[in-house]
């Protein structure tokens, strides 16, 4: 089987992980398997349509050369510190090398129990695995760093939940699952050895750049913060709420974990939508506030190697961490900017009111920016303005944003147009239609998720035959509350 493992993470020491081989499933089928992703890991997307690369990912046979372990990381969840959560039903075959060279991580989501499953069962439903595939791969195809689906598999098993579920084996594909809590793992042990071997790994792993600066734990820091600023302000370009941006911040700046995770249909930055985020800590709107958290929680784990004298030490975070809500405001002006036809985040005002309009009048937030796009222009604006219910302020805003373009910025309205059709999808991954992908898959019916998939790969490219993809939910039809599985 061509899986050619370099497994640099197992080669850590012992403290770092637990070996685990996956739980055999009783039987699995195909759902999906990602051939161009498994061409651009080095695999052979032919052998691996098989029964025996079924057998490997689905965790019931170890390929040759795999070394299964399950990671160990602590976590603040909703605020509180939980010194041992580890992979509970993730277990890593191992690492391969993808075309650009750079190492990708093989995991398994559901394939059993581990040490760290704190009584567990290990496995995933089906609805948490096809949700974190057709997620995962369309912020892949809309420019957002993130996790990838390699493969979705039926197991033949019945997970047990608030009801039965069919069960299912997910193949997660990672620059690393390395996280903010790895740090905070070995800081709350006082384990300064493996913290520092973690930093050194981390960043020849993800900031080779950084490698051999003088001071390697506040690069890292720093290296984190900047990538983390520009991936939730992406995240919010979209109108993505990730739900459980606790324990699953990654130190590569990927996008890592979809369970309760959702799309704004109607804007409203208070809005959330896990079930067991009852406070709306993780809301749209304060998803930078809880990053610039989690990076204080990373800060504080960091300390012993930044410096020897704790006043030093705090001192030089405190510099990166006050920089964050700047350089958070940055990405965010730049991503919604783009969103406006404007270049290098010079419309960030404008963006703030056109959402407040947008929030003020219960506009859906793909939409609105879809038809802006379209609406760039001139005498295109009909479809914008029908959106509101009282158009009289956005026919203000719109030709304020108009002449600015022109007059300020000194882009020609086809120029704009164009840039607008590369930063607004026609597409996102709607909770109704992941919904209905997950209520037929359960009657073993994977046709509609075949069809969404086949959407959400060109997000940003008009499809006439798949309109009905666009549109926002009908009252009946609309999401409130997603669950993480399990």
């Amino acid at each position: 089987m061509p899986f050619r493992f370099d497994n640099t993470y197992a080669r850590l020491p012992a403290s770092f992980s637990a070996r685990v081989d996956p739980t055999p499933v009783s039987a699995p089928e195909w759902i999906a398997l990602n051939r161009d992703l498994a061409d651009e890991l080095g695999l052979d997307p032919a052998r691996l349509d098989s029964d025996e690369g079924l057998a490997f990912l689905s965790g019931n046979r170890v390929p040759e050369g795999a070394e299964p372990l399950a990671a160990a990381y602590s976590g603040h969840q909703f605020g509180g510190f939980s010194p041992v959560l580890g992979d509970g039903r993730t277990i890593l075959l191992g690492e391969v090398v993808h075309r650009d060279g750079l190492h990708r991580d093989l995991q398994l989501k559901g394939s059993g129990p581990t040490p760290f499953s704190r009584r567990g069962d290990g496995r995933s439903a089906l609805g948490p695995v096809l949700r974190e595939y057709l997620v995962s791969e369309t912020m892949h195809a809309l420019g957002v760093p993130t996790t990838r689906a390699l493969a979705a598999i039926w197991s033949g098993d019945k997970v047990y939940r608030e009801e039965v579920e069919p069960g299912g084996v997910f193949t997660r594909v990672a620059r690393s699952h390395l996280r903010i809590g790895t740090c905070e793992y070995f800081a709350s042990r006082g384990d300064a050895d493996g913290l520092r071997i973690l930093v050194d790994y981390a960043l020849r792993r993800h900031y080779p750049d950084q490698a051999d600066v003088e001071n390697p734990a506040l690069a890292l820091l720093e290296g984190v913060a900047a990538r983390q600023a520009r991936l939730v302000a992406q995240w919010m370009g979209l109108g993505f709420i990730h739900g459980v941006i606790t324990d699953n911040m990654s130190l590569s700046g990927e996008t890592l974990d979809y369970g309760p995770c959702a799309f704004l249909d109607r804007y409203d930055p208070a809005k959330k939508f896990s079930f067991i985020d009852r406070g709306g800590r993780y809301a749209y709107g304060n998803q930078p506030n809880i990053a610039h958290w989690n990076l204080a929680r990373l800060a504080e784990a960091l300390l012993p190697l930044v410096a020897d004298d704790e006043g030093e030490a705090v001192r030089a975070v405190t510099v990166v961490l006050e920089g964050f809500p700047d350089r958070f405001r940055a990405a965010w002006a730049d991503v919604f900017s783009a969103k406006l036809g404007f270049p290098d985040g010079q419309a960030g005002d404008l963006a703030e009111g056109l959402l407040a309009l947008m929030a003020e009048q219960g506009l859906d937030f793909t939409l609105a920016f879809r038809h802006l796009r379209d609406a760039a222009a001139e005498g295109r604006d009909e479809a914008f303005l029908a959106q509101f219910p009282r158009p009289e302020s956005a026919r203000i805003w719109l030709d304020t944003w108009r002449a600015r373009l022109r007059d300020e910025a000194g882009v020609p309205a086809e120029v704009a147009a164009t840039a607008m059709r590369r930063a607004n999808p026609v597409f996102i991954p709607r909770n109704h239609r992941i919904e209905e992908v997950i209520a037929a898959a359960r009657e073993k019916d994977f046709t509609p998720f075949h069809r969404l998939r086949e959407v959400l790969r060109r997000p940003y490219e008009e499809q006439s035959d798949a309109a009905e993809f666009e549109a926002p939910p009908l009252p009946h039809e609309e999401v409130r509350t997603t669950f993480c599985g399990t």
